[in-house]
């Protein structure tokens, strides 16, 4: 299975509820989450089904990615990609799935611990991704993945209507 994990774009320091949930990606942020979503797709991935934190930011974020790749009907929230739940939980919600591969969008450190479990297959390694940046892991579902690639935002926009 490709498993792809992409970090938020950029977002507003605070929502007008106050809540952390609520904050939306700003301007920059929208910006760059269509080009990513761009780049993304013209890479090819065998990605057929997006899931995303349900915070704001992180669906503003997989919402353009899930249109350029044709998925909006595969794409759903998880309450597994939350900031501060266990990395295991979302590992066990993909091992389900039948999908050739799955995108995961979310937050740091959460994704850095999870890309640190996968590529390591231990709890205590973190690999930070940077905002709108892309890991691609493929992973058997079992043991250790194999990073096959970690691509930072301003490379996914220069791939962007680019194709093999």
């Amino acid at each position: 299975m490709e498993v792809w994990l992409l970090r938020h774009a950029a977002a507003e320091d605070a929502s007008p509820s106050g809540r952390d949930a609520d904050r939306a990606l700003s301007a920059e942020g929208l910006e760059r989450a269509r080009g990513v979503a761009r780049g993304i797709a013209a890479l090819e991935p065998e990605i057929g089904l997006i899931l995303t934190s349900p915070y704001r930011r992180a669906r503003q974020t997989a919402e353009p990615v899930a249109r350029a790749l044709g998925l909006l009907r595969h794409l759903r929230d998880s309450r597994a990609l939350e900031p501060g739940r266990d990395p295991q939980e979302i590992l066990e919600e993909i091992r389900a799935e039948s999908a050739a591969g799955v995108l995961l969008v979310g937050h740091e450190p959460h994704l850095g611990a999870l890309l640190g479990r996968l590529v390591a297959g231990r709890p205590l390694l973190t690999l930070p991704l940077k905002k709108a940046a892309v890991a691609r892991v493929d992973w058997d579902g079992t043991g250790v993945g194999e990073l096959r690639a970690v691509l930072p935002a301003r490379i996914l926009e220069r791939l962007r209507g680019r194709r093999r």
